[in-house]
């Protein structure tokens, strides 16, 4: 069995002139909300697995908060550049390809529209879209990473903020 966490990254700073859509930063707001959202998927899960996340500085705040609120060392925390420039259900077996076969779980920190197209096409039940701070797990009845594909995973929960803060 194994499973995918997708995590949206949390409220950011409006877009601006002065800086860049890459180095925009999670609002007070939206790191509070990750926080609760962190401790919210630490009813659920033991552990978040590999944590894999966007360059993009408010994907990778997020990333840091979960990592934080998990006991997760910082350095763990593995970036990667697809998934702020060519995150899709396509380049998903290339992202995956890097992640040992014992790991489990590997939860990913990134954008939409792409995370809640790929989540979508995953699970069986469909998923709708995933807001700010949003957490949806997706399982998988396979063996290795190698073997995810459309229609082939099962949604285990989806965690949205305004549902359950």
């Amino acid at each position: 069995m194994k499973r995918l966490i997708f995590i949206r990254h949390g409220k950011a700073e409006d877009d601006s002139p002065e800086i860049s859509d890459f180095e925009r930063s999670l609002t007070l707001k939206g790191k509070v909300i990750s926080r609760l959202m962190a401790r919210k998927l630490m009813e659920k899960e033991k552990s978040p697995g590999v944590l894999l996340t966007s360059p993009a500085f408010r994907a990778l705040e997020t990333a840091l908060i979960f990592a934080g609120e998990f006991g997760i060392k910082y350095d763990k925390v593995i970036i990667n550049n697809i998934m702020y420039t060519r995150m899709s259900l396509h380049n998903l077996p290339s992202l995956l390809s890097v992640i040992n076969e014992e790991a489990d779980t590997v939860t990913l920190f990134g954008h939409n529209p792409s995370f809640t197209e790929i989540a979508d096409s995953l699970s069986k039940e469909g998923c709708d879209s995933i807001p700010k701070s949003g957490v949806v797990c997706i399982s998988f009845n396979i063996t290795t990473w190698s073997e995810i594909g459309r229609n082939t995973g099962k949604m285990e929960y989806f965690l949205i903020p305004e549902k359950i803060l």
